[in-house]
């Protein structure tokens, strides 16, 4: 029984999960830009997560909202 269902785990990762991987395996000899988009699109996301966190940081700058103060956490004291 739990043998089957080990079995089943992996062909449902081997057969369906998987298969988007599968498909770029087999166009990257054909298109590397292609093969690559996921990845470029992963750099891309970040890029814009880093810059929407530092303007954030740089609005809290500004409004001098941020405790600069040297005990502003408990370990610092």
């Amino acid at each position: 029984m739990f043998k089957d269902f080990f079995y089943s785990i992996g062909w449902l990762f081997n057969e369906f999960l998987f298969l988007p991987f599968d498909i770029l395996r087999s166009i990257q000899f054909e298109s590397w830009y292609l093969a690559n988009i996921v990845s470029w699109s992963f750099i891309f996301i970040g890029i814009l997560g880093a810059a929407y966190w530092l303007k954030k940081l740089k609005e809290f700058e500004n409004n001098n909202e941020e405790n600069k103060d040297i005990t502003s956490h408990s370990f610092l004291k």
